[in-house]
């Protein structure tokens, strides 16, 4: 269950541990969009929630949009259900109607704060005879349900902090669980969610350990068995700091944006949280979901140090490179890619062909961190292939005609795979075959000759990049133009 709100990394990783454990113990996950607040719902989260969940590749077997046995998944449809469940409190007296008015509430909790209490609820309405409660009805006075705390609760045994017990009748007022507006509160609404929908465990943010008491006692009020409860120590940055939502910079939209793939981002939050018998980074979500222990989760807060995450991506990407199907797909974006950077300038059809593309994938494996690397500046030679006389490479040397036979001799001896280091060597020897042209000389005009540019990589590198035939191809065209 989640409140509405964008799916952030702290949602993403509850989201995660939630999927794991149901697809560990052959369960269902299930996803329930908690909109009783309706000053905080945002417009398009519920969507939003969803799309990134899918995107993530953890999506829920049950939710709004796929709907399910236990429906509406939604809170604000399933209003009629929390009316019935708070008059059945109502009527077994675990409930009362509260008439206070939002100015004396306000005056409470001044009061308390002036003399540095904390603020409750003083439970005044909990004392109103049935006789004045009928008169305040008679009159028209609004009024919301509160839920009596009881004191006496067993301690319960949480799957990730052991035994607990909070006295929460001694610190606290009586909560509201029904508002004037007919929405229930949080506390009345999950714990009715989770019983019609025969939820059996739930992993959720530590901020609600301190609340799972007085969801304990509304389960005893009712006589229903609660499920099992497992709270998640806090996701913080590597500073112990809170991540800050504040530039967005949490939010999945924005690493999805970023070339960021699922995989990446599902790897780094159960890497610096606990749970799991290895921490070796590039793990998958099926690794993930075998390597899970309920009993390895500990109370320390996960450290999350955002700065590894292209390491990470480095990683997966690698995989995915490796893995024959995900690397077509891998291509497709990457044509998309080129013909959107380079789409204005003289993409020659042929570089954007499958084999090419996948080969130049091959090849710079391992030294890129996202995809959109390949279509950085430095790339710019794979796509755009220049147009360079063979008067400019005169320029840099008379012997031009020479140095590009040796080179096209060069390539076609080369039977094995190509390799930077290998190819230095090989353009070492092959200068001192020229007769004046020294090192650097024969660098710049190759480099001129395949790219256009004065700058860039390492000629041996790109021409590891480009392919025997490609640097062929090139050489001929300079010498001929």
């Amino acid at each position: 269950p989640m409140i509405t709100g964008f799916l952030h990394l702290g949602g993403l990783r509850t989201a995660l541990y939630n999927y794991i454990f149901a697809k560990k113990h052959q369960g269902t996950f299930i996803l329930r969009l908690e909109d009783t607040d309706q000053s905080r719902v945002v417009p398009g989260a519920a969507e939003g929630i969803e799309d990134m969940l899918d995107w993530a590749g953890i999506a829920p077997d049950e939710s709004p949009r796929r709907g399910g046995p236990c429906g509406p998944y939604q809170q604000s449809h399933r209003l009629e259900l929390y009316r019935r469940a708070s008059e059945e409190l109502l009527a077994r007296g675990a409930a009362y109607r509260c008439f206070c008015t939002p100015q004396r509430l306000e005056l409470l909790r001044k009061e308390a704060l002036r003399s540095q209490q904390t603020p409750r609820y003083d439970n005044r309405c909990r004392h109103l005879g049935p006789a004045a409660v009928a008169e305040k009805l008679s009159r028209g006075l609004p009024w919301v349900v509160r839920f009596r705390l009881e004191r006496g609760l067993e301690p319960f045994q949480d799957l990730v902090y052991g035994w607990h017990k909070h006295e929460v009748a001694d610190v606290e007022g009586d909560p509201v669980i029904l508002k004037g507006d007919g929405f229930p509160t949080y506390h009345l609404a999950n714990v009715v969610d989770d019983h019609y929908m025969g939820v059996s465990h739930v992993l959720r943010g530590t901020e609600w350990l301190a609340s799972t008491s007085q969801h304990l006692l509304l389960y005893k009020a009712f006589g229903w068995d609660p499920p099992q409860f497992g709270h998640l120590p806090l996701l913080l940055n590597k500073d112990g700091g809170k991540l800050s939502k504040r530039q967005g910079d949490i939010f999945l939209e924005r690493f999805a944006q970023d070339g960021y793939l699922p995989e990446a981002l599902l790897d780094i939050i159960t890497n610096c949280g606990s749970g799991f018998t290895e921490k070796q980074m590039g793990r998958t979500l099926e690794e993930l979901v075998s390597q899970f222990e309920m009993g390895r989760i500990t109370t320390h807060s996960a450290l999350l140090d955002l700065e590894k995450l292209p390491e990470f991506n480095r990683i997966h990407l690698t995989r995915h490179i490796e893995d024959e199907g995900l690397r077509q797909k891998l291509v497709r974006e990457l044509q998309l890619l080129v013909e959107h950077v380079y789409g204005d300038q003289q993409v020659d059809q042929e570089v954007l062909e499958k084999e090419y593309v996948e080969q130049v994938l091959l090849l710079r494996k391992g030294h890129i961190s996202f995809l959109k690397d390949l279509v950085s500046c430095d790339y710019s030679y794979l796509w755009v292939r220049p147009s360079v006389s063979r008067e400019q490479l005169q320029t840099i040397s008379a012997e031009a005609d020479e140095i590009g036979k040796l080179v096209l001799g060069l390539m076609t001896r080369q039977t094995a795979v190509l390799t930077v280091e290998e190819l230095n060597k090989d353009l070492r020897s092959l200068q001192k075959q020229t007769k004046e042209t020294k090192y650097s000389s024969v660098m710049q005009l190759l480099r001129l000759a395949l790219s256009g540019k004065q700058h860039g990589p390492s000629v041996a590198e790109m021409m590891v990049t480009l392919g025997a035939k490609e640097v062929c191809g090139r050489i001929l065209q300079a010498l001929s133009s």
